[in-house]
C-alpha cells in the first residue's frame, strides 16, 4: 500500500524517502515462499520485477486468491496489522525482485502519516481502492460462471493470462486444468454461449 502509489501519489515522497534505508532488497527464484501460511506476517512487500501470488492449502489441494506484479504491494494485512496467522501464503511464480520493510518500520511510517491530514486522506483514498477490487473480486466469484472471469480476465487483465501458469489461472477461477482448457478452446472457436 505504500512505495508503489509514489508515481500516483508524490506529494507523498517525503515519507517514502525517509524509510528507504529500511528497505531490504531481495532477488529470489520462482517458487520462493515469503509467507507461510498459518505464520504471523512481519513483512510488507513490494514487488519491483516478477509475479507473486497469494494461496491456501484446501484439503490438500492449492487455492489461488490473488496475482501481484511490478510497482504492487501486498502483506496478509490482518496478520500483519493484528499479529495473528495468515489464512494464507504468498511465493514467487516466476524470478522476482521485492523490497521488505518490517512491521515496524510500516507501523512508524502509518503513524507519521497519520499526523498529517492530507496524507491521511491519500491513505484512505489507496485503502479504498484496494477494497473496492477485492470487493469487485469477490462480487465476480459469486455472480459469474468460470468462463465469464477467464473472458474479465482476457479483457482487463491480459498480463495475467500472458504471464501467470494455466494451474494456477485455474485455480483462481475455481476450475481444473481441464475445465480451463475447454473455456479456452470454446473461446477459441469464438463461441461467445458458455
Amino acid at each position: 500500500m505504500f512505495f508503489h502509489f509514489r508515481d500516483r501519489y508524490p506529494q507523498l515522497n517525503v515519507f517514502w524517502e525517509k524509510y528507504q534505508p529500511f528497505l531490504r532488497r531481495m532477488e529470489l527464484p520462482a517458487k520462493k515462499v515469503l509467507l507461510e501460511e498459518g505464520k504471523r506476517s512481519q513483512q510488507y512487500i513490494m514487488i519491483e520485477e516478477g509475479c507473486v501470488r497469494a494461496f491456501f492449502n484446501s484439503n490438500g489441494e492449492e487455492k489461488t486468491v490473488q496475482f501481484f506484479f511490478e510497482k504492487q504491494g501486498l502483506s496478509s494485512i490482518d496478520s500483519f496489522l493484528n499479529n495473528v496467522p495468515s489464512p494464507f501464503a504468498i511465493e514467487t511464480i516466476e524470478p522476482s525482485v521485492v523490497s521488505l520493510l518490517h512491521k515496524k518500520y510500516v507501523i512508524q511510517l502509518m503513524d507519521e502519516m497519520g499526523q498529517d491530514p492530507q496524507s491521511m486522506k491519500m491513505l484512505l483514498q489507496m485503502a479504498a481502492r484496494r477494497q473496492q477490487h477485492y470487493i469487485n473480486e469477490l462480487m465476480s466469484f459469486v455472480r459469474d460462471t468460470p468462463e465469464q472471469r477467464y473472458s474479465n480476465l482476457l479483457k482487463d487483465r491480459p498480463h495475467i493470462i500472458q504471464r501467470v501458469p494455466q494451474h494456477y489461472i485455474a485455480s483462481y477461477l475455481g476450475v481444473s486444468a481441464v475445465h480451463l482448457s475447454r473455456i479456452k478452446a470454446k473461446l477459441a472457436k469464438g463461441n461467445p454461449h458458455f
